[in-house]
Protein backbone atom coordinates (compact mmCIF):
# COMPACT_ATOMS: atom_id res chain seq x y z
CA UNK A 1 0.00 0.00 0.00
CA UNK A 2 1.76 3.14 -0.67
CA UNK A 3 1.31 6.21 1.05
CA UNK A 4 -1.46 7.89 -1.06
CA UNK A 5 -3.25 5.01 -0.53
CA UNK A 6 -2.42 5.00 3.35
CA UNK A 7 -3.35 8.51 3.85
CA UNK A 8 -6.52 7.95 2.42
CA UNK A 9 -7.21 4.61 4.28
CA UNK A 10 -6.86 6.78 7.09
CA UNK A 11 -8.40 9.74 6.63
CA UNK A 12 -11.25 8.02 5.59
CA UNK A 13 -11.29 5.89 9.07
CA UNK A 14 -10.62 9.35 10.93
CA UNK A 15 -13.58 10.77 9.76
CA UNK A 16 -15.56 7.28 9.96
CA UNK A 17 -14.61 7.19 13.78
CA UNK A 18 -15.89 10.86 14.19
CA UNK A 19 -18.58 10.68 12.57
CA UNK A 20 -19.59 7.55 14.69
CA UNK A 21 -18.53 10.14 18.08
CA UNK A 22 -21.10 12.95 16.51
CA UNK A 23 -24.21 10.25 16.50
CA UNK A 24 -23.16 8.53 19.85
CA UNK A 25 -23.03 12.38 21.43
CA UNK A 26 -25.90 13.49 19.85
CA UNK A 27 -27.85 10.56 21.09
CA UNK A 28 -26.28 10.78 24.58
CA UNK A 29 -27.85 14.52 24.65
CA UNK A 30 -31.23 13.41 23.62
CA UNK A 31 -31.85 10.51 25.59
CA UNK A 32 -30.21 12.50 29.05
CA UNK A 33 -32.61 15.46 28.37
CA UNK A 34 -36.17 13.87 27.28
CA UNK A 35 -37.79 13.82 30.38
CA UNK A 36 -37.35 17.20 30.66
CA UNK A 37 -37.47 16.51 34.81
CA UNK A 38 -35.30 19.42 35.72
CA UNK A 39 -38.20 21.50 34.64
CA UNK A 40 -36.81 25.40 33.96
CA UNK A 41 -39.61 27.06 35.19
CA UNK A 42 -39.99 25.57 38.54
CA UNK A 43 -36.82 28.45 39.30
CA UNK A 44 -36.39 32.19 39.48
CA UNK A 45 -33.12 33.38 38.19
CA UNK A 46 -30.54 35.78 39.52
CA UNK A 47 -28.30 37.56 36.15
CA UNK A 48 -25.24 37.19 37.45
CA UNK A 49 -21.90 38.65 35.33
CA UNK A 50 -20.85 35.47 33.90
CA UNK A 51 -24.42 33.73 33.57
CA UNK A 52 -27.94 33.13 34.61
CA UNK A 53 -27.73 31.21 38.12
CA UNK A 54 -30.98 29.43 38.85
CA UNK A 55 -32.61 28.68 42.18
CA UNK A 56 -35.87 27.87 44.22
CA UNK A 57 -36.95 30.23 46.98
CA UNK A 58 -39.25 28.58 50.02
CA UNK A 59 -40.73 29.52 53.16
CA UNK A 60 -40.12 32.98 55.82
CA UNK A 61 -38.08 33.46 58.78
CA UNK A 62 -34.04 33.26 59.00
CA UNK A 63 -32.39 32.66 55.24
CA UNK A 64 -30.30 29.48 54.63
CA UNK A 65 -28.85 29.43 51.43
CA UNK A 66 -28.16 25.27 49.94
CA UNK A 67 -25.08 25.13 48.00
CA UNK A 68 -25.23 21.40 46.39
CA UNK A 69 -22.09 19.44 46.03
CA UNK A 70 -19.45 20.99 43.14
CA UNK A 71 -20.33 17.85 40.49
CA UNK A 72 -21.74 17.92 36.84
CA UNK A 73 -24.52 15.69 37.63
CA UNK A 74 -25.54 17.71 41.02
CA UNK A 75 -27.84 20.36 41.43
CA UNK A 76 -30.49 21.61 43.91
CA UNK A 77 -32.35 18.51 43.03
CA UNK A 78 -30.31 17.42 45.63
CA UNK A 79 -31.70 19.46 48.62
CA UNK A 80 -35.20 17.72 47.46
CA UNK A 81 -35.76 15.70 50.65
CA UNK A 82 -35.10 18.31 53.13
CA UNK A 83 -36.01 22.02 51.71
CA UNK A 84 -39.82 21.52 52.18
CA UNK A 85 -39.08 20.86 55.92
CA UNK A 86 -36.19 23.66 56.28
CA UNK A 87 -38.75 26.05 54.22
CA UNK A 88 -41.47 26.02 57.67
CA UNK A 89 -38.82 27.74 59.65
CA UNK A 90 -36.75 29.97 57.22
CA UNK A 91 -36.55 31.32 54.38
CA UNK A 92 -34.38 28.55 51.97
CA UNK A 93 -32.38 29.48 48.85
CA UNK A 94 -31.87 26.43 46.90
CA UNK A 95 -28.86 27.35 44.16
CA UNK A 96 -27.61 25.61 41.05
CA UNK A 97 -24.11 26.79 40.51
CA UNK A 98 -22.98 28.20 37.53
CA UNK A 99 -22.38 24.91 35.01
CA UNK A 100 -24.86 23.05 36.99
CA UNK A 101 -28.49 21.84 36.69
CA UNK A 102 -29.99 24.68 35.15
CA UNK A 103 -28.28 27.28 35.81
CA UNK A 104 -25.77 28.71 32.54
CA UNK A 105 -22.83 26.29 31.07
CA UNK A 106 -20.57 29.20 29.78
CA UNK A 107 -17.61 27.88 28.17
CA UNK A 108 -14.94 29.12 30.86
CA UNK A 109 -12.07 28.04 32.94
CA UNK A 110 -14.37 27.22 36.04
CA UNK A 111 -11.81 28.29 39.22
CA UNK A 112 -12.52 27.93 43.01
CA UNK A 113 -12.61 31.60 43.10
CA UNK A 114 -15.41 31.89 40.90
CA UNK A 115 -17.64 29.97 43.47
CA UNK A 116 -16.72 32.31 46.16
CA UNK A 117 -17.29 35.43 44.36
CA UNK A 118 -20.52 34.02 42.91
CA UNK A 119 -21.70 32.48 46.86
CA UNK A 120 -20.87 35.96 48.13
CA UNK A 121 -22.69 37.89 45.08
CA UNK A 122 -25.67 35.98 45.44
CA UNK A 123 -26.03 36.88 49.28
CA UNK A 124 -25.31 40.42 48.68
CA UNK A 125 -27.44 40.71 46.18
CA UNK A 126 -30.60 37.95 46.20
CA UNK A 127 -30.86 37.51 49.91
CA UNK A 128 -29.43 40.86 50.79
CA UNK A 129 -28.97 39.85 54.55
CA UNK A 130 -26.42 37.85 56.68
CA UNK A 131 -27.19 34.11 55.96
CA UNK A 132 -26.05 30.57 57.34
CA UNK A 133 -24.99 27.88 54.43
CA UNK A 134 -25.67 24.53 54.02
CA UNK A 135 -23.19 23.07 52.01
CA UNK A 136 -22.54 19.69 50.31
CA UNK A 137 -18.95 17.83 49.28
CA UNK A 138 -16.33 19.80 47.16
CA UNK A 139 -18.58 23.13 47.54
CA UNK A 140 -17.69 23.51 51.23
CA UNK A 141 -14.59 24.53 50.48
CA UNK A 142 -16.45 27.92 48.49
CA UNK A 143 -18.10 28.68 51.26
CA UNK A 144 -14.87 28.43 53.82
CA UNK A 145 -13.23 30.89 51.51
CA UNK A 146 -16.54 33.57 51.02
CA UNK A 147 -16.54 33.52 55.13
CA UNK A 148 -12.99 34.80 54.86
CA UNK A 149 -13.21 36.97 51.81
CA UNK A 150 -16.05 38.90 53.30
CA UNK A 151 -17.74 38.00 57.00
CA UNK A 152 -20.26 40.48 56.59
CA UNK A 153 -22.48 38.02 54.67
CA UNK A 154 -22.29 34.54 55.91
CA UNK A 155 -23.21 33.71 60.05
CA UNK A 156 -22.77 29.96 60.26
CA UNK A 157 -21.53 27.14 58.19
CA UNK A 158 -22.59 23.58 58.16
CA UNK A 159 -20.71 21.44 56.28
CA UNK A 160 -22.02 17.98 54.61
CA UNK A 161 -18.58 15.82 54.33
CA UNK A 162 -15.97 18.29 53.17
CA UNK A 163 -13.42 17.13 50.63
CA UNK A 164 -10.25 15.92 52.37
CA UNK A 165 -7.58 19.19 52.68
CA UNK A 166 -4.89 17.38 50.92
CA UNK A 167 -6.74 16.68 47.52
CA UNK A 168 -8.14 20.39 48.01
CA UNK A 169 -4.77 21.48 48.27
CA UNK A 170 -3.62 19.86 44.62
CA UNK A 171 -2.81 22.61 42.20
CA UNK A 172 -2.78 22.40 38.49
CA UNK A 173 -0.03 20.18 37.67
CA UNK A 174 2.02 20.74 33.74
CA UNK A 175 -0.38 18.32 32.27
CA UNK A 176 -3.36 20.34 33.67
CA UNK A 177 -4.11 22.52 30.23
CA UNK A 178 -3.47 19.35 28.02
CA UNK A 179 -6.27 17.41 30.03
CA UNK A 180 -8.21 20.53 29.63
CA UNK A 181 -7.84 21.29 25.68
CA UNK A 182 -8.52 17.51 24.90
CA UNK A 183 -11.83 17.06 27.31
CA UNK A 184 -12.97 20.23 25.71
CA UNK A 185 -12.11 19.20 21.94
CA UNK A 186 -15.37 19.41 19.94
CA UNK A 187 -16.29 15.88 19.70
CA UNK A 188 -13.48 13.36 20.48
CA UNK A 189 -13.64 15.24 23.66
CA UNK A 190 -17.35 15.37 24.38
CA UNK A 191 -17.42 11.50 23.46
CA UNK A 192 -14.73 10.83 26.26
CA UNK A 193 -17.34 13.19 28.52
CA UNK A 194 -20.10 10.87 27.65
CA UNK A 195 -18.13 7.83 28.45
CA UNK A 196 -17.35 9.07 32.07
CA UNK A 197 -20.43 10.86 33.05
CA UNK A 198 -23.73 8.37 31.88
CA UNK A 199 -26.17 6.55 33.40
CA UNK A 200 -24.41 3.40 34.29
CA UNK A 201 -21.52 5.56 35.70
CA UNK A 202 -23.76 7.69 38.10
CA UNK A 203 -25.58 4.33 39.18
CA UNK A 204 -22.33 3.08 40.09
CA UNK A 205 -21.23 5.96 41.75
CA UNK A 206 -24.37 6.45 44.08
CA UNK A 207 -23.97 2.74 45.23
CA UNK A 208 -19.92 2.54 45.62
CA UNK A 209 -19.55 6.62 47.28
CA UNK A 210 -22.97 8.00 47.79
CA UNK A 211 -25.70 5.62 49.75
CA UNK A 212 -25.00 3.03 52.53
CA UNK A 213 -28.54 2.02 51.32
CA UNK A 214 -28.79 1.02 47.94
CA UNK A 215 -32.44 0.51 48.26
CA UNK A 216 -33.05 4.44 48.79
CA UNK A 217 -31.57 4.63 45.43
CA UNK A 218 -34.35 5.63 43.23
CA UNK A 219 -33.98 5.44 39.43
CA UNK A 220 -35.71 9.41 39.19
CA UNK A 221 -32.14 10.20 41.34
CA UNK A 222 -30.45 8.80 38.42
CA UNK A 223 -32.46 9.75 35.53
CA UNK A 224 -31.88 13.54 37.40
CA UNK A 225 -28.60 13.19 37.45
CA UNK A 226 -27.65 12.06 34.16
CA UNK A 227 -29.96 15.05 32.79
CA UNK A 228 -28.09 17.60 34.59
CA UNK A 229 -24.64 16.57 33.28
CA UNK A 230 -25.92 17.18 29.51
CA UNK A 231 -28.42 19.73 29.77
CA UNK A 232 -27.67 23.37 28.05
CA UNK A 233 -26.12 20.81 24.97
CA UNK A 234 -23.46 18.92 27.10
CA UNK A 235 -22.12 21.91 27.89
CA UNK A 236 -20.69 20.81 31.59
CA UNK A 237 -18.31 19.41 30.29
CA UNK A 238 -16.25 22.29 30.11
CA UNK A 239 -16.84 22.23 35.03
CA UNK A 240 -15.50 18.78 34.14
CA UNK A 241 -12.52 19.08 32.48
CA UNK A 242 -11.87 22.30 34.95
CA UNK A 243 -12.37 19.94 37.94
CA UNK A 244 -10.12 17.17 36.23
CA UNK A 245 -7.53 20.00 35.54
CA UNK A 246 -7.44 20.93 39.42
CA UNK A 247 -8.71 24.44 38.53
CA UNK A 248 -11.38 24.59 40.71
CA UNK A 249 -9.34 23.43 44.11
CA UNK A 250 -9.08 25.42 46.94
CA UNK A 251 -6.58 25.26 49.52
CA UNK A 252 -8.47 26.36 52.68
CA UNK A 253 -6.21 25.30 55.49
CA UNK A 254 -4.42 28.63 54.93
CA UNK A 255 -7.86 31.00 56.28
CA UNK A 256 -9.54 28.19 58.33
CA UNK A 257 -7.43 29.28 61.63
CA UNK A 258 -8.80 32.78 60.63
CA UNK A 259 -12.40 32.45 60.40
CA UNK A 260 -15.02 33.34 63.84
CA UNK A 261 -17.95 32.03 62.24
CA UNK A 262 -19.40 29.23 63.80
CA UNK A 263 -18.76 26.14 61.76
CA UNK A 264 -20.27 22.58 62.20
CA UNK A 265 -19.86 19.05 60.32
CA UNK A 266 -22.54 16.39 59.46
CA UNK A 267 -20.62 13.26 58.06
CA UNK A 268 -22.11 9.83 57.28
CA UNK A 269 -20.85 7.17 59.69
CA UNK A 270 -20.98 4.74 57.31
CA UNK A 271 -17.92 6.07 55.56
CA UNK A 272 -14.90 5.64 58.02
CA UNK A 273 -13.14 8.35 55.69
CA UNK A 274 -16.11 11.06 56.60
CA UNK A 275 -14.62 11.12 60.26
CA UNK A 276 -10.89 11.02 59.41
CA UNK A 277 -11.44 14.24 56.76
CA UNK A 278 -13.67 16.04 59.66
CA UNK A 279 -10.79 15.56 62.15
CA UNK A 280 -8.16 17.62 59.20
CA UNK A 281 -10.40 20.65 59.31
CA UNK A 282 -11.15 20.45 63.32
CA UNK A 283 -7.01 20.01 63.47
CA UNK A 284 -7.04 23.87 62.25
CA UNK A 285 -9.94 24.82 63.95
CA UNK A 286 -10.64 23.47 67.25
CA UNK A 287 -13.93 24.47 67.69
CA UNK A 288 -15.83 23.46 64.98
CA UNK A 289 -18.10 20.72 66.30
CA UNK A 290 -18.32 17.13 64.10
CA UNK A 291 -21.77 15.22 64.47
CA UNK A 292 -22.39 11.33 62.54
CA UNK A 293 -25.45 10.52 61.35
CA UNK A 294 -25.36 6.18 61.28
CA UNK A 295 -26.15 3.82 58.53
CA UNK A 296 -25.31 6.93 55.45
CA UNK A 297 -22.43 7.88 53.83
CA UNK A 298 -21.92 11.21 51.35
CA UNK A 299 -25.32 12.12 51.44
CA UNK A 300 -27.10 11.77 54.92
CA UNK A 301 -29.46 15.01 53.73
CA UNK A 302 -30.66 12.72 51.36
CA UNK A 303 -30.41 9.07 52.56
CA UNK A 304 -31.80 10.38 56.09
CA UNK A 305 -33.39 13.34 55.95
CA UNK A 306 -35.56 12.97 58.62
CA UNK A 307 -32.46 12.78 61.49
CA UNK A 308 -30.29 15.34 59.33
CA UNK A 309 -32.75 17.63 59.98
CA UNK A 310 -32.81 17.39 63.46
CA UNK A 311 -28.88 17.84 63.43
CA UNK A 312 -29.82 21.06 61.65
CA UNK A 313 -32.39 22.06 64.45
CA UNK A 314 -30.08 21.49 66.88
CA UNK A 315 -27.04 23.29 65.36
CA UNK A 316 -28.53 26.18 64.35
CA UNK A 317 -30.90 27.10 67.40
CA UNK A 318 -28.14 26.41 69.98
CA UNK A 319 -26.14 29.05 68.24
CA UNK A 320 -27.98 31.71 68.35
Amino acid sequence: MNLRKKLTFLGVFTGAALGTMHIINRLFYYLSTADNLLDQNNYEYYNWRFGKIAYIKKGKGSPILLIHNLDVCSSSYEWNNIINKLSETNTVYAIDLLGCGCSEKPMLTYTNFLYVQLITDFIKNIIKEKTDIIASGESNAFALMACANDDSVIKRVIMINPENLVTLSKNPGKHSNMIKYLLLSPVIGTFIYNMKVNKRTIREQLKEKYYYDHNKIREEDILTYFESSHRDKIHSKYLYACQKSRFTNANVTCCLNKLTNSIFIIIGNNNPENLLIANQYQNHLPSIEILGIDMAKQVPHMEKPEEFIEQVNVLLSSDE
